[in-house]
């Protein structure tokens, strides 16, 4: 299916999709950082992902009681990421602001809004580290696995509580995957995690993060800062089952350039492993959420 253009989406919606203004430079592409790497498939999965996530972000905003005419941005919004879940608390009057480094996810989520006919949304390019955009300007500043995908979460957590209004909250969801529980259990997908673990880690990236995230949220100035923790089993059927394999699958090339694994490894292991989960007696839970909210002061 051919992409339509940023102006097209803006023309269809009558917002703007642009870069984010001008900010302090930094010494690396946001892109290259980011621990799972920038593929058509990796696109893929960030839009499984957005539905599959969907019920636990949608609880996590509705802690914070995100009302119609508010402002909101979700940082690292990749090709949807919870744009749409923002404009429907903030309609009517509200306004939301997608954010990504790919200009790939850019477009993608301009068509996504643009299918939607979401108004008030507005989607552009730029760093969540350093997005440029005015101090205070959101009531909801918002960030979904991103934080335990880069090497120095509490500069993107920095930036938010930056961009967050006093009294506005900060939210995010991230995962911890030292807990996955697949069982019975199978050797092709305990070595796909461990693959996993090592190369996610390779820029510093924490697959660990998420129980860190209610510390680095009090560590920022917020308060209130409350913490929930979701383990999830999905069922026969639900594409969360195969997120381990999946996460891997974005790794490939980092895998091989890293001396993992081989290739031929590697797909022995994936249909190993995809063919164990998709047995309906299998019981699988592929990491734990954990959902954070506080408040600036």
């Amino acid at each position: 299916m051919s992409m339509m253009s940023d102006s097209q989406s803006a023309a269809m919606t009558g917002e703007r999709s642009r870069e984010a203004p001008s900010s302090a430079a930094t010494a690396d592409d946001p892109n290259t950082v980011y621990a799972l790497g920038s593929s058509t498939g990796e696109s893929a999965r960030l839009q499984r992902q957005a539905e599959e996530l969907a019920p636990d972000s949608a609880a996590l905003l509705d802690r914070v009681g995100l009302r119609a005419g508010e402002s909101a941005i979700d940082l690292g919004c990749g090709p949807r990421g919870v744009i749409d879940l923002l404009a429907e608390r903030t309609a009517p009057g509200g306004r939301v602001v997608g954010l990504d480094a790919d200009p790939a996810h850019v477009a993608m989520a301009s068509e996504f809004v643009a299918s939607r006919r979401l108004s008030g949304v507005e989607v552009m390019r730029g760093d969540a580290r350093h997005t440029g955009l005015e101090s205070g300007s959101f009531d909801l500043v918002h960030a979904r696995t991103l934080l335990v995908t880069v090497p120095e979460p509490a500069e993107v957590l920095r930036e938010m509580v930056r961009l967050t209004r006093p009294g506005g909250w900060v939210v995010g969801l991230e995962p911890d995957t030292e807990v996955a529980i697949c069982y019975p259990p199978h050797p092709a997908f305990d070595r796909l995690c461990e693959i996993f673990t090592t190369a996610f880690r390779r820029n510093g990236a924490n697959p660990h993060f998420g129980r860190r995230l209610a510390e680095l949220y009090r560590e920022a100035g917020l308060e209130d800062v409350t913490v929930e923790v979701r383990a999830t089993v999905y069922p026969h059927g639900h594409s969360r089952r195969t997120v381990r394999v999946d996460l891997v699958c974005s790794l490939h090339p980092e895998i091989i350039k890293m001396g993992l694994s081989d290739q031929e490894e590697l797909n022995e292991l994936d249909t190993a492993a995809r063919k164990h989960l998709e047995n309906p007696d299998v019981l699988v839970m592929p990491s734990l959420n954990f959902l954070a909210w506080g408040r600036k002061p």
